[in-house]
């Protein structure tokens, strides 16, 4: 999913050549050391039964959404108590401008639910399910990098790795994806969240222009 409109979160999963990319990371924990479940199937507050009109800037001929202040600074509170007190839950955000509501990304924790429920005040947060939390995928994606030299050096080819911020696992940018699975699955485990996608090498600008910005995660256009 994709949209140009999006800005990104707080810290936000930025692009990564081959050193990658860490998420919004922190530790956490609750007083017995095992946080309680929390809903699965995904929730929204309450804020989110309320009428909600995108907010718009202009600058010179172009106008385009901008995130409502309200919101900005409930996803502030939002990723900053996930990167720190709910960091084993904790996967990521999007900020949808066009529908003037965030989705967060958790592993099902009861307290982070609450937490959520009671910063969100007015606004909408959609809260969805995430296999792993972004401290997990922060994990594996820096074992990854630093086995990078051995698998090139095994002819294994890896162009980019990047953690998602919905949690879904960490991306590896390979030519070959089924060959390259095989190989790093055998080493890591079946169950490492490894995804493989199909690229082509990427080669750095050699032009005098500044960096790009780095990308925001993307939000759907419609639907919960």
């Amino acid at each position: 999913m994709r949209d140009d409109h999006l800005r990104p979160p707080r810290p936000g999963p930025f692009a990564a050549l081959l050193v990658g990319v860490v998420l919004m990371t922190g530790a956490c924990g609750s007083e017995s050391g095992a946080a309680e479940p929390g809903l699965t199937g995904g929730w929204s507050t309450a804020g989110c039964e309320f009428s909600r009109v995108p907010q718009t800037m202009t600058m010179g001929d172009t106008t385009m959404p901008v995130t409502p202040p309200d919101l900005d600074a409930a996803v502030a509170r939002i990723d900053q108590a996930g990167r720190t007190d709910h960091a084993d839950s904790y996967a990521g955000l999007e900020v949808d401008q066009e529908q003037a509501r965030a989705i967060v990304f958790r592993v099902p924790s009861a307290s982070f639910d609450d937490f959520i429920r009671l910063t969100a005040e007015n606004t909408c947060i959609t809260v969805r399910d995430a296999p792993h939390s972004a401290t997990e995928l922060a994990a594996w994606h820096d074992r990854l990098v630093a086995d990078l030299q051995t698998w090139t050096a095994q002819g294994v080819q890896i162009f980019t790795v990047g953690s998602r911020h919905d949690g879904a696992g960490v991306e590896v940018g390979v030519q070959d994806a089924a060959q390259t699975k095989d190989q790093l699955l055998a080493r890591y485990g079946q169950s490492a969240p490894l995804i493989f996608v199909e690229q082509d090498p990427v080669h750095p600008m050699t032009g005098p222009s500044a960096a790009p910005a780095a990308l925001p995660p993307t939000a759907p256009r419609s639907g919960g």
